[in-house]
C-alpha cells in the first residue's frame, strides 16, 4: 500500500469520527451526523481538487474511502456515552491526527502532479483544514483554524517539507506525521498563538457592547 493511501485512510477515519462527534454534541439527528461526518472527511479534498485542477467527480472513484467514512460515522454513533465523553476531552487529538494525515496526503498529491511549492503548500493546508472548517461552519462554530492556537501553520510545515523534498521516504513521512501531531498538541497545551491586532483597543467589541446595553 502506498503511503498516500495510508494517510488517506488515517485522515478519513479521524475526520469522519470528529465530524460525527461534533454533530452529536450539537444534537443533530442521524442524517446530520452522517452529513457532517462525510463533509469533514472529504470537504478539504474537494476544495483542494478545485484549486489544483483535479475534477471534483474523482470523489466518486473513492468508493472504499466513502464506505470507510460511513463505517467510522456509524461506529461513532453507537459508541457508549462514556467513550464519547472521553473523546470530548481529546477532541484536539482527533483533529491533530486528521490535520497531519490529510496535510501530508494533500502535499503528496500536489507533488505527484508536479505543482510548484506554493501549490503544494496550499494543497496541504486546504486538505488538512478545509473539511474541519466546513464542519465547524455547519455546526455553527467558529472554525478551529481561525482560533487562537496555531493550527494551519503545521499543515504549511508539512507542505514545505514535502514540497522541498525533505520528506520523501516512508520513514520520513511517518516522522513528519508524528511531528505535526506533536506540535499541534503542544500549541493547544501551551496556547501558542499567532500575532494578532484588535481594532477595539481596551473597549468591548460592538457585539459585547450590544449585550451590555441590552441587560
Amino acid at each position: 500500500m502506498h503511503m498516500f493511501d495510508v494517510f488517506s485512510i488515517i485522515g478519513t477515519i479521524a475526520f469522519a469520527m470528529s465530524g460525527a462527534f461534533v454533530a452529536m454534541e450539537e444534537e443533530y439527528d442521524i442524517l446530520g451526523v452522517v452529513v457532517l461526518g462525510l463533509v469533514t472527511a472529504f470537504g478539504g479534498g474537494i476544495i483542494r481538487n478545485v484549486l489544483i485542477g483535479v475534477p471534483v467527480t474523482t470523489l466518486w472513484s473513492q468508493g472504499d474511502l466513502i464506505m470507510l467514512a460511513m463505517i467510522s460515522v456509524f461506529v461513532a454513533f453507537v459508541l457508549p456515552l462514556r467513550f464519547i465523553q472521553h473523546w470530548k476531552k481529546t477532541e484536539a487529538l482527533f483533529d491533530a491526527i486528521g490535520l497531519s494525515a490529510f496535510a501530508i496526503q494533500g502535499a503528496i498529491y500536489a507533488t505527484q502532479m508536479n505543482h510548484p511549492l506554493s501549490a503544494v503548500i496550499v494543497a496541504a493546508v486546504l486538505t488538512g483544514s478545509g473539511g474541519g472548517m466546513v464542519r465547524d461552519l455547519l455546526a455553527g462554530r467558529k472554525p478551529l483554524v481561525l482560533r487562537d492556537e496555531i493550527y494551519a501553520v503545521w499543515a504549511m510545515v508539512a507542505g514545505v517539507a514535502i514540497g522541498l523534498g525533505f520528506a520523501t521516504k516512508t520513514w520520513q513521512l511517518l516522522a513528519l506525521f508524528v511531528v505535526v501531531i506533536v506540535f499541534r498538541m503542544l500549541s493547544v497545551l501551551y496556547k501558542w498563538k499567532l500575532p494578532r491586532r484588535s481594532l477595539h483597543g481596551g473597549r468591548p467589541s460592538p457585539s459585547q457592547g450590544n449585550e451590555i446595553s441590552s441587560r
